[in-house]
């Protein structure tokens, strides 16, 4: 996204306008000055907070993956520190709120392009190389692409996005064309959320050189038919027209912008048995919507922690017929923990009473890009395999 735009977005939030849209070098200088927090992973996996304030009242850690924000205790020094239990290897978001304002650890510049929350990432390490490790094994290639839309809505200067992954040795004369697979992002992400915190070219490495899967193109595009679904707040999600006015200019835009342009571009296969998509949360509602919609273009769809409860299913797709859709994949993942496995666990039941094969897929964890990335490892070594 361009920084006008994600300024204009960050403007609408006091804190993040605060910290990085409206801020002079000055100020952020003071904010460093006053702020002096760290991080410290021990070796038993521990891993010990602090946050410098001595005027502070109260300050809480929000970590990923913990369901509530977790008080933090101040020295005579004005530090306040959390110690945690032993975490597994993952990637965690954090972030710090002060007498109930967020405020960013500005010790560490890893931090989430999200256009809404933004929060720094920390990694955990683990015994051995994990599915999203950056390892020594041949890497693909990600290209950044823009392009002119004529659909989606409220973007500067009709300019939108996507990014589309390569596998090593990736050859655009290859006789035989690659298969594809559009992945989708969820609400507040931009294009590169599942690339920079989902790490998703990385995990298709990793599983490339265990033999685990299929070479694949795969497209991660901006998933928002008109931008104000995104900077209007959370509340958008309450309205059933507005979801559904976003999600069909998605649809247009991925249909007649973006999947003509990958295919005109790259050298992947026009069929459907090569073609999957998936996505979360928002994007879980739009890759479920479009690929059992569109059955003629997509044989592998799944969601991982959909937004279904926003499709109106039984209206939209009450045609759906498992003979004539023949999907090789519908694949239905969720956390246990997360607010959305109920209506998950609806949408399922329904598609069993369409006689639709449902691989149904439930994991510990919440709405957090943990459960995603364990989503994308398992759900990728399904695609383009024969029946």
């Amino acid at each position: 996204m361009k920084i006008c735009f994600l300024a204009r977005t960050l403007k609408a939030i006091p804190i993040l306008g605060l910290l990085l849209a409206g801020a002079t070098p000055g100020l952020l200088t003071a904010q460093v000055a006053a702020f002096t927090p760290a991080t410290e992973i021990h070796p038993d996996y521990t891993v010990t907070f602090r946050y410098k304030d001595d005027k502070a009242t109260t300050v809480l850690l929000g970590l990923e993956g913990v369901a509530k924000p977790m008080p933090m205790e101040k020295d005579d020094k004005g530090v306040w520190t959390l110690t945690t239990k032993p975490l597994a290897p993952e990637i965690y978001g954090y972030h710090f709120e002060v007498d109930g304002q967020p405020r960013l650890d500005l010790s560490n510049v890893t931090i989430t392009p999200n256009l809404v929350n933004l929060s720094n990432l920390l990694t955990v390490p683990g015994n051995i190389p994990q599915p999203w490790d950056d390892t020594d094994v041949p890497h693909g290639t990600l290209r950044h692409h823009r392009y002119t839309t004529s659909i989606a809505l409220g973007v500067p200067g009709h300019q939108s996005d996507y990014y589309v992954y390569t596998p090593p040795g990736y050859n655009p004369k290859e006789k035989k064309a690659y298969p594809v697979l559009y992945l989708l992002h969820g609400w507040s992400d931009g294009a590169i959320g599942w690339s920079a915190v989902g790490r998703a070219n990385f995990i298709l490495d990793n599983l490339l050189a265990q033999g685990k899967i299929k070479p694949m193109v795969v497209v991660m595009p901006f998933g928002y038919g008109d931008t104000s679904f995104l900077y209007n707040g959370f509340g958008v999600w309450q309205d059933p027209v507005v979801v559904a006015h976003n999600t069909a200019l998605f649809t247009q835009t991925l249909l007649t912008e973006i999947l003509p342009r990958v295919e005109s571009e790259y050298n992947v296969s026009h069929k459907r048995e090569d073609r999957a998509i998936t996505g979360l949360s928002m994007g879980g509602l739009e890759s479920l919507s479009i690929g059992l919609s569109h059955p003629e273009l997509f044989a592998w769809v799944g969601g991982f922690s959909a937004a279904d409860h926003n499709l109106d299913y039984k209206t939209q797709l009450a045609s759906l017929n498992p003979k004539t859709a023949d999907l090789r994949l519908l694949w239905i993942a969720c956390g246990t923990g997360d607010s959305l496995i109920t209506a998950n666990r609806r949408f399922s039941a329904w598609l069993k009473t369409k006689d639709m094969p449902v691989t149904e897929i439930e994991t510990p964890g919440l709405h957090t890009w943990m459960v995603w990335r364990d989503n994308l490892t398992h759900f990728a070594p399904l695609l383009f395999q024969p029946k």
